[in-house]
């Protein structure tokens, strides 16, 4: 009896030559295809039924995510109202290992009737599909990864494999770099260290904890212990920054001084020329500072050295931006 762990390799080489054989199959087709993707002005609407259907989605996603409008439309549904979803300026792709399924075939007259460009991906080249599409992607493979011989795996394999191609090919066209996956991805960890920055996390106004270069050591304690932050701003009149007092300059401070370190004021303890950071920087950066210097927080002044805020770094990781 074959081990279930040999039947898991054998179909990972089937599909991984599946996916190999691909290469030899790419010809001036898929620049065609890229080109006719790139000079549309429209959308690409991915098609497909069953488990071709889903590749489909997933390759409309990856289209969409990689700065090429995209979305999936069901063949079956297409020709029930969603075809007022395409327009002339659009382009189909078609996905059919036989390039014979029928709900797709049924969608030809509509996409010739307005001169829609249609890319088709079939594991036959002599197909209806294939024959009527204005570029073909060959996505044929030697076997199934099933021992049946039927069961979609290899085929599907290789069909989002040549729409990950499709897809990275148009992102390098157009110039898509990371600022832009970001912009798609706000809520995703790259989203939030390229698009998030210090100043929507900062704290500001009446949350930041203020003392006078004269206030006695006492005060500073207080404040620290009020604002939660770890520090205390020290600061002349207009709010222009002269240093910083932290939890930790307290305990090197009691340790060294004992009770006479009360008596102190803010200016004989504080750190002067703290670590800072403008605003408009990434909160990325913020945290890259905080673990150069081994610190927690850092000071947000504006061009006149006046206080606009604290960046923390637990608001940071919170936000997760790691």
């Amino acid at each position: 009896m074959v081990s279930l762990i040999d039947t898991a390799k054998k179909v990972l080489r089937t599909e991984a030559d599946a996916v190999y054989g691909l290469i030899d199959k790419l010809d001036e087709g898929f620049d065609r295809a890229v080109e006719i993707i790139y000079s549309s002005s429209g959308k690409v609407i991915v098609t497909g039924m069953g488990k071709s259907g889903l590749i489909g989605k997933k390759i409309a996603a990856t289209l969409a995510s990689t700065g090429t409008p995209a979305f999936f439309m069901h063949p079956a549904e297409a020709s029930h109202g969603d075809l007022g979803m395409v327009t002339a300026e659009d382009v189909v792709i078609a996905i059919s290992n036989s390039g014979e399924t029928d709900e797709l075939i049924g969608l030809i007259p509509f996409l010739k009737r307005f001169d829609i460009h249609l890319i088709s991906m079939t594991g036959k080249k002599d197909s209806t599909l294939a024959k009527t599409a204005d570029v073909n992607l060959d996505v044929s493979v030697a076997e199934e990864a099933c021992p049946l011989g039927i069961v979609p795996t290899a085929s599907t394999t290789a069909s989002l494999a040549m729409g990950d191609a499709l897809a990275v090919a148009l992102l390098i066209k157009r110039g898509f770099d990371e600022k832009d996956f970001a912009s798609f991805h706000p809520s995703g960890s790259l989203g939030k260290k390229l698009l998030i920055k210090v100043k929507d996390l900062m704290h500001a106004g009446t949350a930041l904890p203020f003392v006078a270069p004269d206030a006695p050591m006492i005060t500073a304690v207080v404040e620290i212990s009020s604002g939660r932050l770890g520090i205390a701003l020290v600061t002349d009149q207009d709010s222009r920054l002269l240093g910083i007092v932290t939890d930790g300059d307290i305990r090197r401070g009691v340790e060294k001084w004992g009770k006479v370190f009360f008596d102190m004021t803010a200016a004989d303890v504080m750190t002067r020329n703290p670590k800072t950071i403008t605003s408009h920087e990434l909160a990325a950066k913020a945290l890259s500072l905080m673990e150069l210097f081994s610190i927690t927080v850092l000071v947000v002044p504006d061009e006149e050295n006046r206080v606009e805020g604290i960046i923390h770094l637990h608001d940071i990781l919170k936000k997760g931006i790691v």
